[in-house]
C-alpha cells in the first residue's frame, strides 16, 4: 500500500473516533460543574441586618450537590437554594456527605423565614440512613449557613426576611414583591 493511501485510511478512521470522543468529553464539563453564582444578601433579624455572601443553587443538580464535601464554610457565607415553584413542607434537606453542621432557614414566597433547623452531618455511606430536615410548611427557598448562625444573631423566632441584593429586592418568581414599611 502506498504511504499516502495508508495515511489517508488512518486519518479517515481516526476522524470519526475523535468526533465520537468529543461530545463525550463535552458532557463532562456541564454547566453544573461551573462555579455557582454568588451574591450579597442581607438577612434582617431582631438585631438589624446581617450581610452574607451566598452561592446560589438554582438548578436541580446544583441543589442536590449543595454543600456536600465542604470541610468548612467562612463565617458570613452560605448557600441559597432557589426553586422555580413552591415546595411542600414535607420536602426536606439531608446531610448525606456533608461534613459540617449547618443551620437552614426555610423561606416562603412572601420572603419570610418560616422555619429554622440545625442539621448535623450524616456519617452513613447510605443516603437512606440520613435524617431529613423538613420545615412542615411550604417554602420557596432555603438558606444554609454554619450551625449557630441564626441563634447568635437573634433569629430564635420566625423572622421577616427582606432579602436585598445590591439594594434591590431579590428578583425571583417565587418571591412576591415585599411591602415597604
Amino acid at each position: 500500500m502506498h504511504l499516502n493511501r495508508r495515511a489517508f485510511l488512518t486519518a479517515s478512521l481516526a476522524v470519526p473516533l475523535l468526533a465520537l470522543a468529543w461530545p463525550l468529553s463535552a458532557l463532562a464539563t456541564t454547566p453544573e460543574a461551573a462555579p455557582l453564582e454568588r451574591m450579597a444578601l442581607a438577612v434582617h433579624g431582631t438585631e438589624g441586618p446581617h450581610r452574607l455572601d451566598v452561592e446560589v443553587a438554582r438548578t436541580s443538580a446544583q441543589r442536590q450537590r449543595g454543600l456536600m464535601g465542604r470541610e468548612s464554610l467562612p463565617a458570613d457565607h452560605g448557600m441559597l437554594f432557589m426553586y422555580p415553584r413552591e415546595q411542600s413542607g414535607r420536602n426536606g434537606f439531608w446531610m448525606f456527605q456533608t461534613l459540617i453542621p449547618l443551620d437552614i432557614a426555610f423561606i416562603n414566597s412572601e420572603g419570610t423565614i418560616v422555619a429554622i433547623r440545625t442539621m448535623q452531618p450524616c456519617g452513613s455511606s447510605s443516603p437512606s440512613d440520613c435524617r431529613s430536615y423538613t420545615p412542615d410548611t411550604p417554602y420557596a427557598a432555603a438558606l444554609e449557613v454554619n450551625a449557630g448562625y441564626f441563634a447568635k444573631r437573634g433569629f430564635a423566632k420566625v423572622t421577616a426576611w427582606p432579602c436585598r441584593v445590591r439594594g434591590k429586592q431579590l428578583a425571583h418568581p417565587a418571591f412576591k414583591r415585599a411591602r415597604s414599611g
